[in-house]
């Protein structure tokens, strides 16, 4: 039996997950994404199919704030980024999907970054 990787344990701790968490248009999923070298939070309607709000540390508009920041400095502005643009369009509670990632860090930090900014989960 072949060892299974690092990125496959992590999907499938994902699928397993996603089976109790879903995003409604009343209370969208908060969905984490992160790379080695980025982060990626988008806020999903999982019954339409559609991503309402998102951000990441890729995003031209705020490269000028990221530059110089720590990893999990990051991640706190993109979890306030990614929050207000969702108070914008009148979302003010989410379910927390943490991707099959462990709840500190980077994924920590972008939660509390999302909370502070107003978001409830």
């Amino acid at each position: 039996m072949a060892k299974i990787s690092r990125s496959e344990a992590r999907e499938k701790r994902h699928r397993r997950v996603r089976k109790h968490i879903s995003g409604t248009p009343l209370r969208p999923r908060l969905c984490v994404f992160r790379s080695l070298a980025e982060i990626y939070a988008q806020v999903i309607d999982d019954e339409a199919g559609n991503t309402l709000a998102s951000a990441s540390s890729i995003d031209h508009t705020l490269q000028e704030q990221l530059s110089g920041l720590k990893k999990s400095e990051q991640a706190k502005l993109i979890g306030k980024t990614v929050a207000e643009r969702a108070m914008e369009k009148g979302i003010k509670e989410v379910v927390f999907d943490r991707g099959g990632y462990q709840y500190i860090g980077r994924v920590k930090a972008l939660a509390d970054g999302a909370r502070e900014a107003g978001l409830q989960f």
